[in-house]
């Protein structure tokens, strides 16, 4: 929902759900930490959510991990039920579970990590911001951005017609890039009763889509680097 760590429209999700009566399941996988205009933070902006702790991740583990958040009560007895086994009280399974308890030892690297989530976040806006500023070649499509907390730049993703000339371009100018995502979601064999829809906008997308490095121990220097590297191509 959340792609690349921007918050999405949520205010017209909100709307069309209210007037279908339907719930809303937050996928804030890559938005760690974004937050609204009212300050509202991704994770809280639905009937529940689910974040991703994978390494990678802006709040990432040392391993595999995950959560739900949700602040309805109910909810959160039944996912904790499901979690482990779909036990009630220890030896008593009331409905079928499984076990996907987040290990204590990923629990408390995510605790630590945690209190440096914003500082970190803050690094990667002034980075992206580096990027958007900086990258002036007309080849290569910028994403939008507001200059608000709405976006955590999990990823910086930009759009380039050529995208193999200019992945192995960047490359051999010591850049390394990835495809975030090569194939969209209609035309994946898992989805394949979905294939002959034609979303021709989403697959230009991931015909063009080129992910360049950006992290909160990138320096100042790597990124000019890379813009330089951009502008020259």
């Amino acid at each position: 929902m959340h792609l690349y760590g921007q918050l999405t429209d949520m205010d017209a999700i909100q709307k069309l759900a209210i007037q279908n009566n339907l719930i809303i399941i937050e996928d804030a996988a890559q938005a760690h930490g974004a937050t609204n205009v009212n300050g509202k933070r991704a994770g809280n902006l639905s009937d529940a959510s689910a974040f991703s702790f994978y390494p990678s991740k802006n709040l990432g583990a040392l391993g595999d991990g995950g959560a739900i958040t949700t602040n309805d009560l109910e909810l959160t007895n039944m996912l904790k039920q499901l979690r482990n086994y779909g036990t009630s009280s220890k030896y008593v399974n009331d409905i079928i579970g499984g076990n996907n308890r987040l290990d204590e030892i990923q629990a408390l690297f995510l605790g630590v990590k945690l209190k440096y989530l914003d500082i970190d976040n803050k690094k990667r806006r002034e980075l992206a911001k580096r990027y958007l500023e900086g990258i002036t070649n007309d080849k290569v499509k910028l994403p939008f951005y507001n200059n608000s907390n709405n976006h955590v730049f999990h990823l910086f993703v930009v759009l380039i017609e050529d995208r193999e000339a200019f992945i192995q371009y960047l490359k051999s100018n010591g850049v390394e890039t990835l495809i975030h995502y090569p194939i969209p979601p209609h035309k994946q064999k898992a989805l394949k009763e979905y294939g002959n829809l034609q979303l021709p906008i989403a697959e230009q997308i991931h015909k063009t889509c080129v992910s360049l490095p950006i992290s909160p121990v990138m320096t100042i220097q790597e990124i000019d680097h890379i813009i330089k590297t951009i502008n020259a191509y």
